[in-house]
């Protein structure tokens, strides 16, 4: 931690490393698991054919592996975080798969490709970073025509739901919404051949929250005295055990997309 004069800063910079530094020790950074991802390739119409993929808000690139080995497409991983780029080439290279892919330090709000210059956008739990609807009206600027998005969203799984769950969501994501309402969203933006799955339970308790337990202690080992850390882990904590009870009111959804 830098100990300049700058205080608000050097902080913020430090607890900024030290959320990234927790996320990048687990596989995943939110709910997933390699069986959906190729679930939801298997349901794009000539996915054997994509030559350009991009692979928005990659995190530590368990998707994208799964991209990479399956598609002969050239998969552009973009992230903010430069560490979660340098995490998922170091998967990819170990795979023998990283001539196909190049790790991009990027916003997936401005995104560095050229006008209907890809035939797939892919982005798993991260496109509420800019909002569904924003996202999903950017992005399809960039996918040739007959071109798919395919992303996973935090969704309702029925019209009504426990208060203390929606005051939950409301304050963590705002845009959180019913299938129906998503899939509308993208019918209003001209996506066609619109296709949807719930994630499996496991993608929450076996592939994300479990491995995290582990992680936690080793972190709070790690910085047993800072309150970043402490509340980092108090609110994971804190997640799962809202999942646990009230798993059956929300999941992620997979939604594809033609253009």
């Amino acid at each position: 931690m830098n100990n300049d004069n700058n205080n608000t800063s050097s902080i913020h910079e430090f607890d900024f490393n030290i959320i990234c530094e927790y996320f990048s020790s687990v596989k995943r950074q939110g709910p997933g698991s390699d069986t959906t991802t190729r679930r939801a390739m298997g349901m794009i119409e000539g996915m054997d054919q994509a030559r350009q993929i991009a692979d928005l808000g990659c995190g530590c690139g368990s998707q994208t592996l799964q991209l990479a080995l399956n598609s002969k497409a050239q998969v552009m991983a973009l992230d903010l975080f430069p560490l979660f780029i340098d995490k998922t080439m170091e998967r990819c290279r170990m795979a023998g798969v990283a001539h196909r892919v190049e790790g991009i330090v990027g916003d997936m709000g401005n995104l560095p490709f050229g006008t209907e210059s890809l035939d797939v956008i892919w982005s798993e739990g991260a496109i509420y970073n800019i909002g569904f609807e924003r996202g999903m009206r950017e992005w399809r600027n960039y996918l040739k025509e007959g071109g798919h998005v395919a992303v996973s969203e935090a969704s309702w799984l029925g019209e009504s739901r426990p208060e203390e769950i929606e005051r939950f969501w409301h304050d963590a994501y705002p845009e959180i919404d019913t299938i129906a309402n998503k899939t509308a969203i993208m019918q209003q933006l001209g996506y066609t051949d619109i296709k949807t799955f719930v994630l499996p339970e496991t993608c929450w308790t076996t592939h994300f929250y479990q491995p995290q337990a582990e992680a936690q202690r080793l972190f709070l080992e790690r910085y047993p005295d800072n309150k970043t850390a402490r509340n980092l882990v108090e609110n994971q904590r804190h997640e799962a055990k809202l999942y646990d009870k009230y798993h059956e009111y929300y999941g992620y959804v997979f939604y594809i997309g033609k253009k």
